[in-house]
């Protein structure tokens, strides 16, 4: 049963909403900043692969 509370914590999913709002931030940067300025394909980059690296583990933990 200790399986179950685990998978069932609030804090995987509290996780997973940082995730997404992570990401989700990240392609409005990706679609919304200057393509001239190569900054904000950095950054838009660096934030969906830190929201995808987050909502991995939050997933991951979630199995386990």
């Amino acid at each position: 049963m200790e399986s179950m509370e685990n998978a069932n914590s609030e804090k995987h999913y509290k996780l997973l909403v940082v995730a997404i709002i992570i990401g989700i931030v990240g392609v409005f940067i990706r679609f919304a900043g200057d393509e001239n300025t190569p900054y904000f394909s950095w950054i838009a980059n660096v934030l969906l692969a830190l929201g995808a690296g987050i909502a991995l583990k939050a997933v991951f933990d979630i199995m386990k």
